[in-house]
């Protein structure tokens, strides 16, 4: 017979194991978020692209893509805040646009995250790329950073001390590790909380405070390179981890400027734009070969999107990056809120399989809760879950309905086969000589060309009811 002491010595040990057991059931995620990349860019999505995407289509061909699913927005910053908080951005203090250079967080204190649900649950979590939500800025006289709010001006953060670390950003909001830029007309590079390089860019200067001579420099065509340098060391160093990992590649790409590598350059038909597109799924293959190399791709979940569609068009050759939707970046048309998504998760999706269920990128964050079997927080009132979709039924219906909006702050509501806008135009700017709502239908009008309000009273009146209590809604 053990004794007690051996016993209890027994137990701790078994416990120990299935603690350990439980941590590698906890999949790994990697989520890489294209910036102004469209839905028709890619050959899974639109068979007549003029890009290749080799290693975009492979892991469509491996895996689940959504052709239902939407940004909320058309714009950078309050896509990235949905996809982080599971909240409409509208509910944050920016209520339209983006966010502008030394501009204060616009995740508030208390909300959760992405990253702040998978680190309280024993996550490793890392970003590389782009923030574009804000930080808290330390100045050298106690003022508000000169600029404040603005794109450009003249001394545009020239009083900022740059020895002091800034708060408000990725590391207080659920990330363990942080490269990247905050805004990127701001230029200022940040390893974790602190300053050490500046973004060359094309159409902006760097600030002129003091020390930023100092400062590294990472010419715009490099710096999708260096994330993914960076990236690759940190899956290296998961081979052996004990802990899950999150980990959020962020690429500028295909972002204006367009900095595409000279590589690359001339290595498609659609135009510089779709250059930097094949550029950007190079670079991609790169992050998901190191998964391989590791042995971690079987117990990856992978998820691609784009956070809203491109601002092109056309481009080169008959190239258009939106098909088959109209409407570009910033507006509320298809073409603009529509995102490629694509999930991988070996063991649990099936290869080359699709799904028509209605969703927003603003619900991944309940998706995460639910898989890990932890409470949805309180504060991600906007997201539901993609968890059965993501089992055995991709017919599973996550949502009925969805609320979008334009950069403009034109809103709509997705329900069903209708598309309801509450005003004329597209939301780029004001209408002109354009009166009255729009009422959609997408099965038979997916570009949005034949407004049947007027046929469909009771479904205007629904829909914009319904629209009305999500925009209320704390």
């Amino acid at each position: 017979m053990k004794t007690l002491p051996s016993l209890f010595a027994g137990l701790t040990l078994l416990s120990g194991f299935f603690v350990t057991a439980f941590a590698k059931e906890k999949p790994n995620i990697l989520f890489l978020f294209a910036d102004d990349l469209g839905i028709g860019d890619l050959g899974c999505y639109q068979a007549g692209s003029k890009v290749p995407t080799p290693n975009l289509d492979r892991l469509a061909s491996e895996g689940l893509r959504f052709t239902e699913a939407y940004c909320p927005v058309s714009v950078c910053s309050p896509t990235r805040y949905a996809f982080l908080t599971g909240r409409y951005p509208w509910r944050s203090w920016k209520k339209n646009g983006v966010l502008a250079n030394w501009d204060k967080p616009m995740i508030d204190d208390g909300i959760a995250t992405v990253p702040s649900l998978l680190h309280e649950a024993g996550y490793h979590t890392a970003g590389f790329g782009k923030w574009h939500l804000g930080a808290n800025y330390t100045t050298v006289d106690g003022k508000k950073p000169l600029g404040l709010g603005k794109f450009k001006s003249p001394e545009t953060g020239a009083n900022l001390d740059l020895s002091a670390p800034i708060t408000g950003g990725p590391l207080d909001r659920g990330f363990d590790r942080w490269f990247g830029f905050i805004c990127a007309s701001e230029q200022l590079v940040f390893e974790g909380n602190r300053a050490v390089g500046v973004l060359g860019h094309d159409l902006y200067k760097p600030p002129p405070a003091q020390g930023v001579d100092q400062l590294t420099v990472w010419p715009l065509a490099d710096y999708l390179p260096e994330i993914t340098r960076r990236s690759i060391a940190f899956l290296d160093e998961q081979k052996d981890a004990e802990a899950p990992f999150f980990l959020y590649f962020a690429p500028y790409v295909p972002h204006i400027p367009l900095a595409v590598e000279n590589s690359f350059l001339g290595s498609t038909e659609a135009g510089e734009y779709g250059d930097y597109v094949h550029e950007l799924d190079h670079y991609v293959g790169q992050v998901l070969e190191a998964l391989d190399r590791n042995g971690l791709a079987e117990t990856t979940l992978v998820i691609f999107a784009s956070d809203n569609g491109s601002q092109f068009p056309e481009s080169g050759a008959g190239h258009h990056p939106n098909a088959p939707y109209a409407g570009t970046k910033w507006t509320i048309r298809e073409g603009g809120v529509r995102t490629p998504l694509i999930v991988r998760w070996p063991g649990r999706v099936d290869a080359g399989s699709t799904t028509d269920a209605l969703c927003g990128l603003n619900d991944w964050l309940a998706t995460f809760a639910e898989l890990l079997g932890k409470p949805q927080p309180d504060s991600a009132i906007d997201s539901r879950s993609l968890l059965a979709v993501l089992g055995d039924d991709t017919s599973a219906t996550v949502r009925e309905s969805l609320a979008l909006r334009s950069s403009g702050g034109l809103s709509a509501l997705r329900r069903g086969k209708w598309k309801y806008i509450e005003g004329p135009g597209d939301g780029r700017g004001k209408p002109k000589n354009e009166t009255g709502t729009q009422l959609y239908d997408l099965e038979s009008d997916p570009r949005e060309t034949n407004n049947v309000r007027d046929a469909h009273p009771d479904t205007v009146a629904s829909m914009k009811a319904e629209l009305e209590r999500l925009l209320a809604k704390p």
